[in-house]
């Protein structure tokens, strides 16, 4: 029934999945807010606020793919 690249993940790995998700949303979001939010880091000028929350949200792609990509030990 389940053949090929379609097996079912582990259930640590459906965790870790969900988990990275979460983490994933959560950075992002925080990077939009540095970003949009003039209260926050109101001492950094605008164009530092821009970069510093670019950085971020960089941060939070770069974990996001890293938690898709397969490891070659996992099946």
């Amino acid at each position: 029934m389940l053949s090929g690249n379609k097996r079912q993940k582990s259930p640590s790995r459906r965790f870790l999945l969900i988990l990275g998700g979460g983490l994933f949303v959560a950075i992002f979001a925080f990077g939009l807010i540095v970003i949009f939010d003039d209260n926050m880091f109101s001492n950094l000028a605008r164009g530092q606020r821009i970069g510093f929350g670019s950085l971020i949200i960089i941060y939070a792609f770069l974990r996001f793919f890293r938690i898709l990509k397969k490891r070659e030990d996992e099946i």
